[in-house]
């Protein structure tokens, strides 16, 4: 059986919904990047080195990362000799193959840590500018649609109307918001957070965080003083650091995740407005060159458009024209 065959199977068995998100939300990369491969195609009739050369430079461009193309083409390459393709068109499915693997690392685990008897923070990172306070509101909604009670820490007391965006969406979702005024000190805030949420048996508590300060070494600096606080009031957290990133700063993204996770530990990442770019390998290059599950995606601007990453369902997003083309020829 194919791989596209075994694909589409896969994605038959899951909701439509979900479906119709990763299709919709991967519309410009996918007529990006499906429609630059198939160019490709027909003006290489025979897979030979040119042929290679061209593809290194669509995935490249696509933001897929120099390190990730290059090892991604030399196994593309192993896999050809191995399996005698000479057509291009049958490159096609081993692409989309590979790039599942490089996706779905084994022993990944892709979704939240959350505690079974016990409140769970989450800590949530990122610079200004990537939808970090929309996320956490996103977020917030999805854990209240399974059943959640959730609460928001205002810990971004730097940026001029962070605490008021965040009550915002804390109004929009119905959760509760601890804040603090303009300016306070992010680690009181935190602190005062976890008692409210613990007097309250909340769930899960999501917790902001400034995204600016004068320097990086003073970002970095409060960031681990907010963690500390957190630990000590609740030992094992926060359970989870999630990394926001705008999918349309492409390899910026990448040196912002380098440079959080050196002061953090990172434990997942949330890839914000994928469906504003052209340039969605940008995952891939986040997943294999980082070494950080990408936890979640957005989609689109809707409350429900914030989706758990799932590797299959963009592949799928990514090559749905091929795979139902090959289904027609059948």
């Amino acid at each position: 059986m194919s791989f596209f065959k075994k694909l589409k199977e896969k994605i038959t068995n899951q909701t439509t919904e979900v479906t119709d998100k990763f299709k919709e939300g991967l519309e410009k990369t996918r007529d990006s990047f499906v429609g630059r491969m198939n160019e490709l195609v027909y003006k290489y009739r025979k897979v030979d080195e040119d042929f290679f050369e061209e593809l290194e430079e669509l995935l490249i461009s696509s933001d897929v990362g120099v390190t990730t193309v290059m090892e991604l083409i030399d196994q593309l390459k192993d896999e050809v000799r191995l399996r005698n393709i000479k057509d291009t068109k049958e490159v096609q499915p081993v692409i989309s193959e590979k790039l599942a693997e490089l996706l779905e690392k084994e022993g990944d685990d892709t979704h939240l840590n959350i505690q079974e008897n016990e409140m769970t923070v989450i800590l949530v990172v990122g610079v200004n500018g990537v939808g970090k306070t929309t996320s956490i509101g996103k977020l917030a909604h999805h854990l209240k649609q399974q059943g959640k009670s959730v609460m928001l820490a205002a810990g971004d007391t730097f940026r001029a109307g962070a605490i008021e965006q965040l009550e915002v969406w804390g109004d929009r979702v119905g959760v509760d918001v601890i804040k603090q005024q303009e300016g306070s000190d992010p680690a009181a805030v935190m602190y005062d957070a976890v008692q409210a949420a613990k007097s309250r048996n909340i769930d899960v508590l999501l917790c902001d965080t400034a995204g600016r300060l004068q320097n990086k070494v003073n970002l970095m600096n409060e960031l681990e003083k907010v963690k500390r606080v957190i630990e000590r009031e609740v030992p094992g957290a926060p359970h989870e650091v999630l990394l926001v990133l705008d999918a349309t700063t492409g390899q910026n993204a990448m040196s912002q995740a380098k440079t959080f996770g050196q002061a953090t530990n990172v434990s997942g990442i949330v890839l914000t407005k994928l469906d504003g770019t052209a340039k969605g390998g940008i995952v891939l290059a986040i997943r294999h060159e980082l070494d950080i599950p990408v936890k979640f995606v957005g989609l689109g601007e809707q409350m429900d458009d914030l989706q758990a990453f799932d590797a299959e369902q963009f592949v799928y997003g990514l090559f749905r024209e091929l795979v139902e083309a090959e289904e027609v020829e059948e």
